[in-house]
């Protein structure tokens, strides 16, 4: 359902912001974008540390506005720890006025350019700003906040929801000591008895999404692991977990084909799948596979299974031995990619990098997602998502 929400002065709006990005930015750049009176995006950036990056900032952020069907106006917002007192006005002035005459000449309606500063806030628009800004005060004990229904759930940092809980000891024990039975298994063997229809990874992930981490069994969280390890396996399950098990399978049966073409060939899975790509050496199946792991789909991705997934994936992964942590971050930051996270994406692979500076699929998506990459599906707006903010000046 559509949630309405007032805003009838800009401090009203810059205390809403929160709750409409999901986080509270910090030394950011954030774009609330607008078809009407509703907004249909929020877009953010850090701040630029050097003056020379600024034109390159704000080309990124018209582009992407430019490719977000039905927008017509803009409200950026600039958070920065400077000071309207140390600046003897408005900070970042300069950038603000780069950014507001380019999307100008896109064609975008500027209804405001705000500043939240360390010591105050202000408009660059209105003349009448004094150059020691408004107080704070009118933001932090704004009550329009209690309109925003999310508000209780925003995050302190874009990246919060990358970060992982504190491992459980005897949690963490349970599923080493489970890791340990695959080392040697083969088919057949008791631990595959016990795992029954989840050894099946399709059956796999539905099970997991069917429970919260604290109800799962150590044996069906340590078969994921020693899956998530292997490309063969872990790319269909990351789709899976995005697109539901109709994708699941048949990305399943596409990496087991793959798999032999890679030891006919001696090449890796991830080799032989970057090599397939750039040539074009693929049939239907794979192609949709390929462009829905590269964001190059307008089908989008289920937001209560990713939501699911990255709450069990990351006590796992708090959980689990360093050595069996890699595969599931790279789940992890793909997954916060699919729903607009680059922060948190960016957290999981850093941790990803940090334990594994070579591995494959952590560098791809470390060049991907850090290349700015956005996901053809983040400019189909659905409707159920919209929320309709009234933006005004003080």
């Amino acid at each position: 359902m559509t949630t309405i929400i007032r805003a009838a002065s800009a401090h009203d709006f810059l205390a809403l912001v929160p709750s409409l990005a999901g986080f509270r930015p910090e030394r950011s750049l954030v774009c609330v974008a607008f078809e009407g009176n509703r907004t249909v995006g929020v877009l953010r950036h850090d701040l630029p540390s050097k003056a020379r990056d600024r034109a390159a900032l704000v080309s990124v952020v018209v582009g992407t506005l430019c490719r977000m069907p039905g927008i017509d106006a803009v409200v950026p917002v600039l958070y920065t720890d400077r000071t309207f007192e140390s600046e003897r006005g408005t900070p970042e002035r300069r950038l603000a006025e780069q950014l507001i005459r380019r999307a100008e000449q896109a064609g975008f309606v500027v209804r405001d350019a705000l500043c939240r500063a360390a010591d105050a806030w202000g408009s660059y628009l209105d003349r009448e700003t004094p150059a020691s800004g408004h107080p704070l005060g009118m933001i932090d004990d704004n009550p329009v906040t209690a309109q925003a229904p999310d508000a209780a759930g925003v995050l302190d940092d874009p990246a919060a929801s990358g970060v992982l809980p504190a491992p459980d000891g005897r949690v963490a024990v349970r599923i080493a000591e489970e890791l340990e039975r695959f080392g040697d298994a083969v088919p057949g063997d008791a631990v595959f008895e016990r795992l029954g229809d989840d050894t099946d990874p399709v059956e796999l992930v539905e099970s997991l999404l069917s429970a919260d981490f604290v109800r799962q069994p150590a044996l069906r969280l340590a078969w994921f692991l020693h899956l998530a390890a292997r490309p063969a396996f872990r790319d269909g399950m990351m789709l899976q977990f995005a697109f539901g098990p109709v994708i699941g399978a048949a990305a399943h049966d596409d990496a087991i084909a793959a798999a032999e073409r890679a030891d006919m060939s001696g090449e890796s899975l991830d080799d032989l799948v970057r090599r397939e790509v750039a040539e074009g050496d693929h049939d239907d199946v794979t192609e949709l596979l390929s462009r829905l792991l590269l964001g190059q789909s307008t089908l989008r991705p289920e937001r209560a299974r990713v939501e699911h997934a990255l709450e069990l994936l990351r006590p796992l992964i708090a959980n689990a031995p360093e050595a069996d942590r890699v595969g599931p971050l790279c789940i992890a930051a793909w997954l916060s990619w699919s729903l607009g996270r680059g922060s948190a994406a960016g957290a999981f692979i850093d941790r990803a990098v940090e334990l594994e500076p070579a591995h494959p699929m952590a560098g791809l998506l470390a060049a991907f997602i850090g290349g700015g990459a956005i996901p053809e599906w983040a400019f189909v707006r659905p409707a159920a998502e919209a929320a309709s903010v009234g933006a005004g000046r003080s």
